[in-house]
């Protein structure tokens, strides 16, 4: 995962500083060097760990802090505090401008996953903030990539709008002129990418931007690529003058170089990263939280949003009812793990939970097989068993087991598990009468 060997680095510095009390300016430059090494390891620009490093001495060094109680904590809130700033400090919100429609330009080399991340921006634009989006396809030169912008646009019910190999110039202006006829409220352009920038690509993108006046001219990067990442965005947006730049593949196995180097070289900001390979896997890129991820603090409001997204609305306000009625059934059980299945691997959710240690999980996730069997074995139930697991004998739970091609014990299983679940119902119905807790499952 991003940031995992720098934030493993950094969270054993800051333990060292903990387990010391009182430091004196010699145990702060020590660390401020662990620290440094542990930037250059992922792949952080030079000059950007130089400046942060001499930054946070200068902080970390003063009086306030070494005479500080806890001087330990009071370094790393100056380590997150710059690490926030490096990356952007706030969030920087995606701007439509006052242009109808709105044009999104996206550029980037071939590989980042550009055309992908149209797709991918298209649908958070229109879940977000309503607006209709029409895709475009300016790719004429890599084999099959207008064709699989229409293959994205299909499973996200999104329109494409395509002119073959015919200069994408005209093509981007035919899109915007097509929008405008269709009351269509947003054109994102996806143009085409190259294995290295070279000149013609540049005067290309140049001409579509000057044709079409985007609101925003987002670089697509790989951050798995490093160092070189930050070099590309510099060129890219010393030719044709970026808005903002999109990680992806932050759910790789990347250092993390690029997210806390990029913003600092091309003076843009992060605005969108890719954690995934589903066409939902896109998240508003916030400094502040990506800063306490490193730093192993957790990242709560994200966590939060994850669920809020990947539970049905309507279906919460039910589930909320359940709880306070203390009827909570099979049915709502397994709708349940289904929709769990929607927020991630259970070691990036336990990463966003303060004081949680990722690591001991194992790269632990949802178990796809087990959810099947859970799933085969509820749906063999009749109606009556679903609602009321208290009548399932044992001569039942043979049929069960046999019905779902499953044995005893996993129906057993299952039972105790759902038992253990509408315990902890009840218990958070308690609280919510109590005013404790809002009426979103599992208490978000």
């Amino acid at each position: 995962m991003a940031f995992e060997g720098v934030s493993e680095k950094l969270q054993a510095v800051f333990k060292r500083l903990n387990s010391r009390g009182k430091l004196n300016e010699g145990d702060v430059k020590e660390a401020m060097r662990e620290i440094k090494l542990a930037l250059l390891e992922a792949d952080v620009n030079f000059m950007v760990v130089k400046d942060f490093v001499k930054i946070v001495t200068d902080r970390a060094v003063g009086i306030e802090v070494l005479e500080s109680l806890t001087p330990g904590q009071q370094v790393i809130k100056i380590v997150n505090e710059e690490l926030t700033r490096l990356m952007g400090g706030e969030h920087a919100k995606l701007e439509f401008g006052s242009q109808k429609p709105a044009v999104i330009l996206m550029a980037g080399l071939q590989g980042a996953g550009k055309t992908t991340m149209c797709g991918k921006l298209g649908a958070y634009i229109h879940k977000n903030y309503g607006k209709s989006v029409l895709l475009t396809a300016c790719d004429i030169y890599r084999p099959a990539a207008i064709q699989q912008l229409q293959i994205v646009g299909e499973k996200l019910d999104i329109p494409v709008y395509e002119h073959g190999t015919q200069n994408p110039v005209f093509t981007a202006k035919e899109a915007v002129a097509e929008a405008k006829r269709k009351f269509i409220d947003v054109v994102i352009v996806d143009t085409a990418g190259r294995l290295h920038i070279d000149a013609d690509m540049m005067e290309e993108l140049k001409q579509i931007r000057d044709a079409v006046n985007p609101a925003e001219i987002l670089l697509v990067v790989d951050a798995m690529t490093g160092q070189d990442a930050v070099n590309v965005a510099k060129s890219f947006h010393e030719t044709i003058a970026l808005t903002g730049v999109i990680l992806t593949k932050l759910d790789g196995d990347t250092r993390g170089g690029a997210a806390l180097s990029v913003r600092s070289v091309t003076g843009k900001p992060i605005k969108f990263s890719g954690i995934g390979e589903k066409l939902t896997d896109i998240e508003p890129f916030h400094p502040d939280r990506m800063a306490s991820r490193i730093l192993g603090m957790g990242d709560m409001l994200t966590l939060i949003e994850k669920a809020q997204s990947a539970f049905d609305e309507k279906k919460a306000v039910e589930m909320a009812e359940k709880m306070k009625t203390n009827s909570f059934t099979l049915d709502d059980f397994l709708d349940q793990m289904e929709q769990m299945k929607n927020l991630g691997s259970m070691e990036d959710l336990m990463k966003m939970i303060p004081g949680m240690d990722a690591s001991k999980l194992g790269g632990a996730q949802i178990d796809e097989k087990q959810m099947a069997h859970t799933k085969a074995i509820i749906q063999s139930m009749t109606k009556a068993e679903r609602h009321d697991p208290e009548i399932l004998t044992a001569s039942r739970r043979k049929r069960i087991a046999r019905g779902s091609g499953t044995s005893v014990q996993e129906v057993n299983r299952l039972m105790n598990q759902f038992n253990a679940s509408r315990q902890l119902m009840k218990q958070m119905s308690g609280k919510m009468k109590k005013g404790k807790r809002g009426g979103f499952p599992f208490g978000f």
